[in-house]
């Protein structure tokens, strides 16, 4: 009788590691996943900062250059593609070709020397300037966490849990534009 019971505690006591396993390993999941969501909040957040300043770097520096209306057009469709972006993948690749306008705009804001020295446009790029480390620094969290969670979906237990509970593996990354590796060519 005795040697029952011990039995029976012995498989209690493996059925509660079990669950509590299965249960913290839900849990992190779901920590993971809605961090996933938060993180990608913030990116948007930076990602409209940037976009609410645009505007006006344009229109101060469309004072200095009526003539270079295909570099404004360009950026006025980024910003519309942005705009009808939904899914994230659409969002992360419209943002790379809003960064892509952006380039060619400072580009020919090189080779105005009045408008480089007008206190409105100084203000206006160091605000962009800002912003975009910001997007930078929010897009590296958000890749970091989305890696995170990668990582715990491969991981033992917890892939068993995952597959049980409908959790997959996030593809969804910023990466570097194609041309991004290049050094840009600079010209006075």
């Amino acid at each position: 009788m005795k040697k029952g019971w011990i039995i029976l505690g012995i498989i209690v006591l493996v059925a509660l590691i079990m669950v509590g396993t299965f249960v913290s390993n839900y849990n992190r999941l779901v920590t993971l996943n809605e961090s996933i969501d938060g993180q990608w909040a913030q990116v948007e957040n930076q990602l409209q900062r940037r976009n609410d300043l645009i505007p006006n770097l344009v229109k101060t520096v469309k004072g200095y250059m009526v003539h270079e209306r295909e570099v404004f057009t360009y950026i006025a469709d980024a910003r519309a593609k942005l705009a009808g972006a939904k899914t994230t993948n659409e969002k992360i690749k419209a943002n790379q070709v809003l960064d892509g306008a952006l380039s060619r705009l400072l580009v020919i804001v090189e080779r105005y020397p009045d408008l480089k020295a007008n206190q409105n446009f100084i203000r206006l790029q160091d605000e962009l300037a800002g912003t975009e480390n910001r997007v930078a620094v929010e897009r590296m969290r958000y890749n970091e966490v989305v890696r995170g969670y990668n990582i715990l979906i491969r991981r033992f237990p917890s892939n068993v849990v995952a597959s049980m509970t409908g959790f997959s593996k996030k593809d969804v990354y910023f990466k570097a534009e194609e041309g991004a590796k290049e050094v840009p060519k600079v010209e006075f």
